[in-house]
């Protein structure tokens, strides 16, 4: 990719997802400059996802939906954060999908387990941030530090979690000739 200004839909007006998207892109591309244009779209999912599949979905939703807003940028980024039961334990993380013109990259964040009383509002159907809010005694830590903020003690933020997970999903980006499908050659 070469080095130059791209404008950048991010599928999400929470900063955290903004900042994680800029970040994990100024990061692989260091020499680019991208022009942020944050938009809430639906997900086509649940508030709170509830399953690996979901979340994924809901990503690759807020992606097509970007692009349909803004179908003349440069790249559509889409994050979604979700849970997934894992034995008898709630896990969470999220999906990154990143889209540019030719190809769609995508990944996951890192998963760690919830405490019991935090899955157990999830379960009752009460969204990952509130339950966050309730049982820890915060406010809107879902554009914050997030879960892994808290339990972590700020050793790692909701932030850092998603940006790994944008710089993986842009690894197709930054490896075009890698990733990129070679068209089927005709048999002579």
């Amino acid at each position: 990719m070469e080095s130059k200004t791209y404008k950048v839909v991010i599928a999400s007006k929470n900063p955290v997802k903004v900042n994680a998207a800029l970040d994990g892109l100024t990061r692989m591309f260091p020499g680019s400059e991208f022009i942020p244009e944050p938009l809430s779209v639906p997900s086509g999912v649940a508030d709170q996802p509830m399953t690996e599949q979901e979340t994924l979905q809901g990503a690759l939703n807020r992606v097509a939906n970007a692009q349909k807003a803004h179908p003349s940028a440069d790249f559509w980024i889409g994050i979604e954060g979700g849970v997934d039961t894992v034995g008898d334990e709630l896990a969470t993380f999220a999906w990154v999908v990143v889209q540019d013109r030719e190809q769609l990259g995508k990944a996951r964040s890192a998963t760690f387990f919830l405490p019991v009383k935090v899955r157990e509002l999830v379960e009752q159907g009460v969204e990952l941030g509130t339950a966050n809010d309730r049982i820890f005694n915060h406010s809107n830590s879902k554009q914050k530090g997030g879960a892994v903020g808290i339990l972590t003690h700020n050793a790692l933020d909701r932030r850092e979690l998603y940006e790994q997970a944008v710089v993986l999903a842009l690894l197709p980006f930054r490896n075009k000739t890698l990733y990129l499908n070679p068209q089927p050659q005709p048999q002579v």
